[in-house]
């Protein structure tokens, strides 16, 4: 039995927005006591958390909550990229990234939220 069917999710696309938000929220709390506990990187983790959740039970939520968290992303590594683009290359970099893929999720998630609906 593949972990596809064990977690009831039909496509790869789905399973993999499913791991990226649960890894990503996971990672926020991870970097929350090395960062001296920013408020928004709770924030983040939480909604990364909830939409991980909605995308692994097919909850009719998850749309928003998926939207909700990209204009956050958005905010949140222009701010941090604008801050230390010059000090902090490898960050930078990480930021774009980061913001990329959640570009990507988002694009692909959003189409499919008539899976959601039931």
């Amino acid at each position: 039995m593949s972990k596809e069917s064990r977690f009831k999710i039909e496509s790869k696309g789905m399973f993999a927005s499913f791991l990226f938000y649960a890894i990503v929220g996971i990672l926020c709390f991870a970097a929350l006591p090395l960062s001296g506990y920013p408020p928004h990187l709770g924030i983040l983790g939480i909604f990364s958390l909830i939409a991980a959740y909605g995308l692994f039970k097919k909850r009719n939520w998850t749309t928003w909550f998926v939207v909700i968290l990209f204009f956050m992303v958005t905010i949140f590594t222009l701010y941090t990229f604008y801050y230390v683009m010059w000090t902090d290359i490898v960050l930078a970099a990480m930021m774009i990234v980061y913001l990329a893929v959640t570009m990507i999720f988002t694009a692909y998630t959003l189409p499919k939220r008539h899976t959601f609906e039931g």
